[in-house]
């Protein structure tokens, strides 16, 4: 393949999933910075594997597999390596009308943010997250639940707070 094939090929590939995979890194990472770099290793990876796909299901279940996979090995990274940028110190929300779903779902425990993501954002069913996270139906169904009860309890008191407040 050509070089300028190749390119246009990844270019082609980034429009497609670029924007889907940097929400779900900034969901399980919180921070910008983390997740455009995420995001890159995800292509990166993508560039050196080569896969062929069977179909454009098969491969965007791929690129989303890869991206939660960089995501783990990021947090692990950085349970070793305590040190937090003082540009991501506070986590921040994406520029859109539901803001604040999205910050209560970055406030939930990590588990249950990729499923969560992955259901309501990206449409995918509970067999469909099984086989991406590489778990099974029933955990990611307690994750949903125990995740859908968090935000709904956490957004209840922000109400709360602010008709109080």
């Amino acid at each position: 393949m050509s070089l300028d094939r190749s390119k246009n090929l990844i270019a082609t590939k980034y429009d497609e999933y670029g924007g889907m995979l940097y929400r779900l890194c900034y969901l399980l990472l919180g921070g910008r910075s983390d997740a455009e770099d995420a995001v890159q290793d995800t292509f990166i990876r993508y560039i050196k594997a080569r896969p062929d796909f069977d179909n454009e299901g098969h491969e965007k279940a791929w690129f989303i597999r890869v991206a939660t996979n960089v995501c783990h090995d990021r947090q692990r990274f950085r349970l070793r390596h305590r040190a937090v940028p003082l540009d991501e110190a506070e986590p921040r929300a994406a520029e859109s009308e539901d803001s604040t779903v999205l910050n209560e779902i970055l406030a939930l425990p990590d588990k249950c943010k990729a499923p969560l993501y992955l259901h309501y954002y990206e449409g995918y069913s509970i067999e469909e997250i099984a086989r991406i996270l590489n778990s099974s139906q029933s955990a990611v169904k307690s994750q949903m639940f125990r995740g859908r009860r968090k935000l709904k309890l956490n957004l209840q008191e922000g109400t709360v707070i602010h008709e109080n407040g």
